[in-house]
């Protein structure tokens, strides 16, 4: 029960399992007080994704949105421009800028279960703090400096050298989370943000929506999702599919418009995007290394066995390669190479199944 946790200190502390949250009780939450000196608060576009920008559906989609500047314990909760259903922190004593999500009392420790069961892991978003009220509870994590869907499409595609540093990233998060029987499911570059301003460091900015395994079953039935990730198993079955497996597809699409800047399967029209998909046919620019086309045609395999493991990907000789100064540097300046916005029902896979 993550009730009984200790508070401690989440800075400079070891990364042991399981990671610690502060954790705090409200004598009431009904309404949090507002702060009256603050009448507005400048907007901070440079942390957030484009205006437009598809958002996944949240656990807590029911819970009231803070309108204005409020005070909760020793935060000031400030509306984060778009971004529905979290709010930016302010600790008014240290100054240190969090995010905070709110979950209702009845749901939020199963909404927030994979966060207390994995290890600690510097490209997993870890809570810092819960607040619990009276009927809700309100969790604080650390702050980003945008996602990688956004900063994809700013630089149109991105060098094999700095993709390989970024993926690694996204893999080692992905790995540590298999190996603790967590399914992250709905993965895309959307689910990844930096954590530094240098946009060097990436994270898993969501847990609430993965599936924790029971030891090695990693049978889902589950089919929410992002489209243009989706894998033909989940796309062709009408039981299960291993969750593991079509996590690592998703890998594939994200390594390939990492490299490329688009989807390897894109459409306008669900129905021909599903088709594409389930024929599993793309085509690689000459432009990419014959160790990536590797890597890529590894996690891309229609089979779901006959695709890597999280784990294996981590060994593939493409990333020790890409390190190498001059091994691919390829012509970013074109301009019709872009991750395409997507309409906002679109994070929704739900509704293009029977």
């Amino acid at each position: 029960m993550i009730a009984n946790v200790q508070r401690e200190s989440r800075l400079g502390a070891p990364r042991l399992a399981p990671c610690r949250p502060r954790f705090k009780r409200l004598e009431s939450d009904e309404p949090p007080a507002k702060c009256l000196r603050l009448s507005e608060t400048p907007p901070d576009s440079g942390l957030l994704p484009s205006p437009g920008s598809p958002h996944p559906p949240t656990p807590h989609s029911g819970t009231p949105q803070h309108q204005g500047p409020t005070c909760l314990g020793n935060y000031l909760l400030l509306p984060a421009g778009d971004r529905e259903h979290v709010s930016r922190a302010l600790n008014l004593h240290t100054g240190e800028e969090l995010q905070c999500k709110v979950f209702s009392l009845k749901h939020y420790q199963k909404q927030i279960e994979a966060y207390v069961q994995l290890p600690c892991h510097p490209n997993i978003t870890g809570v810092v703090e819960v607040i619990q009220g009276e009927s809700k509870v309100y969790v604080f994590f650390e702050k980003d400096y945008g996602d990688m869907h956004s900063y994809v499409r700013s630089c149109k595609r991105l060098g094999e050298e700095e993709a390989a540093k970024l993926f690694k990233q996204i893999i080692s998060a992905v790995s540590h989370c298999h190996q603790h029987a967590v399914v992250l499911g709905d993965l895309k570059l959307r689910k990844f943000v930096f954590s530094d301003k240098e946009r060097t460091r990436l994270r898993v900015e969501s847990l609430e929506d993965s599936h924790i395994m029971k030891g090695d079953d990693d049978a889902l039935s589950d089919k929410h999702g992002c489209p243009a990730y989706v894998s033909p198993e989940i796309l062709n079955t009408t039981g299960t599919y291993s969750g593991r497996s079509a996590d690592v597809w998703s890998l594939g699409v994200m390594l390939f418009t990492l490299l490329v800047g688009r989807y390897p399967f894109h459409d306008a029209d669900p129905s021909t995007l599903f088709s594409k998909i389930r024929r599993g046919q793309y085509c690689i620019p000459d432009h990419i290394s014959p160790k990536a086309r590797c890597l890529i045609r590894s996690l891309l395999r229609k089979e779901p066995s006959e695709r890597l493991t999280a784990e294996e990907i981590l060994l593939h000789p493409w990333f020790e390669a890409a390190s190498q100064p001059g091994y691919a540097d390829p012509n970013t300046s074109s301009t019709d190479q872009l991750v395409p916005d997507i309409p906002q029902n679109y994070d929704d896979i739900d509704s293009f199944f029977c």
